[in-house]
């Protein structure tokens, strides 16, 4: 069967704040969330809407586009295509402190699951949707609501994760117990479902929640060390911290001034 998506060639840049360039060849074309381009160089040409020739006609669109907000992607979605003769690239940049990861969904079973929000670009003829978490406890106490991305193709998607990124690959049957929060993206071969952490002090004093993500084999899963959750509440934590230091230094700090006008 021929492949459906472009075979786009591209290499990673940077460490921890990283961005990936794509280089697409005459008539190719990347489709990307909005606000993510870094830069294009001459020759390709961007344009914004709601499907990227993902669906016909406007319901098909509408529908397409109130389905990437679920998962906490802009409404409308853009598209950088090589109309030169010539090789041109295109960048895109992570959006906070992370990873960039290639995913060849030819390598996947064609079928990426993810956590919203995670999406970055990929190759034209992928597939965007949304996947309604099946179990309600999955739904409600997962980490990510009921909603995933699924990404559908053929060919490279690129995905960010916070912090180090860590591939595992699950044997049938194997489970995996993991913070909600850390989990990334796993391919459809595998079960995703949570379950209580157990115990009184585990489940006060554990730091970990209430609850736990449990993932089971076969397939591959992506996990993340520092989720942008985690990373947000540190910042807000910290900030309080030298908020409160401010003020109880502002009384005598006052009074110096003072003296000094």
């Amino acid at each position: 069967m021929p492949q459906q998506c472009d075979e786009i060639d591209y290499r990673l840049l940077g460490d921890d704040l990283q961005a990936v360039i794509i280089t697409l060849d005459p008539e190719e074309q990347v489709l990307a969330e909005a606000g993510s381009m870094l830069y294009m160089t001459d020759g390709i040409d961007m344009q914004t809407s709601m499907s990227a020739g993902q669906s016909k006609g406007f319901l098909g669109s509408l529908f397409k586009a109130a389905g990437r907000m679920l998962t906490g992607e802009s409404f409308f979605i853009t598209t950088f295509s090589n109309g030169g003769s010539q090789r041109a690239d295109v960048a895109f940049a992570a959006p906070y402190p992370g990873k960039i990861i290639a995913v060849d969904l030819a390598q996947t079973g064609g079928q990426l699951l993810c956590q919203k929000d995670a999406f970055l670009c990929a190759a034209r003829g992928t597939q965007l949707s949304v996947a309604f978490q099946k179990k309600l406890g999955a739904g409600l106490f997962g980490g990510e609501g009921f909603i995933l991305q699924r990404l559908e193709g053929d060919g490279l998607a690129f995905v960010h994760a916070g912090g180090t990124v860590m591939e595992m690959d699950l044997a049938p049957g194997q489970m995996l117990r993991l913070d909600t929060g850390c989990l990334v993206a796993f391919n459809a071969g595998v079960t995703y479902d949570i379950e209580f952490v157990g115990g009184f002090k585990n489940a006060l004093f554990g730091g970990e929640g209430l609850f736990l993500a449990t993932l089971r084999g076969p397939g591959r899963v992506y996990l993340q060390t520092l989720p942008f959750s985690r990373l947000a509440d540190r910042i807000a934590a910290a900030a309080g911290r030298m908020g409160k230091r401010k003020g109880e230094g502002s009384i005598l700090g006052g009074a110096f001034l003072g003296d000094n006008d």
